[in-house]
């Protein structure tokens, strides 16, 4: 029997389109314009999956959502908005709405969000709610259960027979998460394509985890992730990727955030280049202190990556630090700068604001390669023959300051903080990914 999605929206148009595509994609459909209506269909035939506007006539979407949740905390609910805001979506995502999509409704994320919703509800049917107790980690709400120990991925096996890292301190701080989930919209800098983005807590001991969106399939924080490292770095895992995840982490490695979900569809947001408003929402939303006592891997003696002039290492130190010498043509130059991890608004202050940057004579190679799709006027800094073309300089030395920042997102792949003096000298992301390899193997 095909599965049964309701469809509730105030508008005609769309109940006949949507109603038609799911059709098409063998689902049985029954739709109503009204919230009240909704309750009682839900009620008298138990569909697998809702789809429900925001805007209704006689009930507010959201209240709809919370009665449907309260009437059965295993409904898969998908909400939709024309005229919604980020508030809105993460007020939806906290109430347990599965996915919230944006109007006009993309074929291709519709489709994929209705089949990611419903493999969840037949996971539940299948008695994976009960297999909790078994299962490797979960998020906060219990909805999501990831990799059973009889059927973990071939990443998370690699990452249970890792070797011990170096040496595992605890800092004399406790474990962090945030304090409530939250929902981030932007662009991705190198597919240009909108992209969206739910962070939600985890408990003590979790660390932190990527999960794609709407495929559901999910990708560890950690160096055995990484598949590519041209102008970003990118986790992949069971064919999917995630593009960019160098400012959110190195945000969290500052933060001590260690044990977190992280819902993308694809690549994280650039925003506005930096780090900067990844910290501003931090802040806003709170970074919750856990339980358990934090660990940071110390440095135990010297790594060393690269050779000549091009060269990273670390090596034993009391502190987290990085020192970075860069060296570009003009009107960049060469800039030095060291910086001290000692706290969150030390970071916020010297390194997040420090955006991206691009030369205007790569563009073309990189268009070539399918990369900097996402890149405005303002969310990086494009730099001509002569001058920065597009933007005023945050600070003079903003380039070699954004290199640290990259820096301390790539080394948070250990899956740590890390405790140690980072030397670097016109190194990228791929002498970042080396050195954490040659730290895992010992």
């Amino acid at each position: 029997m095909p599965e049964l999605i309701l469809i509730v929206d105030d508008e005609p148009g769309i109940l006949s389109t949507l109603g038609g595509i799911l059709s098409d994609e063998g689902y049985s459909t029954l739709t109503t314009t009204s919230g009240e209506e909704a309750l009682t269909l839900y009620g008298e035939k138990r569909p697998d999956l809702v789809f429900l506007d925001i805007w209704l006539a006689d009930r507010d979407g959201l209240e709809t959502l919370q009665a449907l949740r309260e009437a059965d905390p295993t409904a898969a609910v998908v909400m939709m908005s024309g005229h919604g805001t980020t508030s809105t979506a993460v007020k939806a995502i906290k109430m347990g709405a599965f996915d919230y999509l944006e109007k006009p409704l993309s074929y291709k994320r519709t489709v994929d969000a209705a089949a990611g919703a419903l493999a969840w509800k037949r996971s539940l049917k299948e008695g994976a709610a009960e297999a909790l107790s078994d299962s490797w980690i979960t998020n906060r709400d219990s909805r999501e259960v990831y990799a059973n120990r009889a059927d973990r991925t071939d990443i998370e096996r690699q990452l249970v027979a890792a070797p011990v890292l170096p040496l595992l301190a605890e800092t004399g701080r406790r474990q962090r998460t945030i304090s409530h989930s939250t929902v981030i919209y932007g662009l991705g800098l190198h597919s240009g394509q909108r992209t969206g983005m739910v962070l939600q807590p985890l408990p003590e001991n979790s660390g932190i985890h990527f999960v794609t969106l709407p495929t559901g399939i999910e990708i560890p924080a950690h160096v055995r992730a990484v598949a590519e490292t041209d102008y970003a770095t990118t986790l992949s895992g069971e064919g999917e990727s995630i593009r960019t995840v160098e400012h959110l982490l190195s945000t969290l490695h500052a933060y001590g955030v260690g044990n977190l979900l992280i819902k993308v569809h694809g690549e994280i947001p650039v925003l506005d280049g930096s780090a900067l408003e990844f910290c501003k929402i931090l802040d806003e939303i709170g970074v919750a202190e856990q339980d358990e006592p934090q660990r940071e891997v110390v440095v135990d003696r010297r790594y060393e990556v690269g050779s000549g002039e091009k060269v990273l290492a670390i090596e034993p130190a009391d502190r987290f630090s990085v020192s970075y010498l860069l060296r570009y043509p003009s009107p960049v130059g060469e800039q030095s700068c060291e910086f001290t991890l000692t706290s969150a608004e030390d970071y916020k202050r010297e390194i997040a604001p420090a955006r991206t940057f691009g030369f205007m004579k790569d563009l073309k190679m990189l268009n070539e390669l399918g990369l900097g799709s996402g890149g405005r006027l303002d969310n990086f800094i494009l730099v001509g023959e002569d001058e920065v073309i597009n933007t005023e300089l945050r600070f003079p030395d903003e380039f070699v300051r954004h290199k640290i920042l990259d820096i301390i997102g790539d080394l948070y792949l250990l899956g740590y903080p890390i405790r140690g003096k980072v030397t670097a000298r016109l190194t990228g992301h791929r002498d970042n990914i080396a050195l954490l390899r040659q730290i895992v193997a010992g």
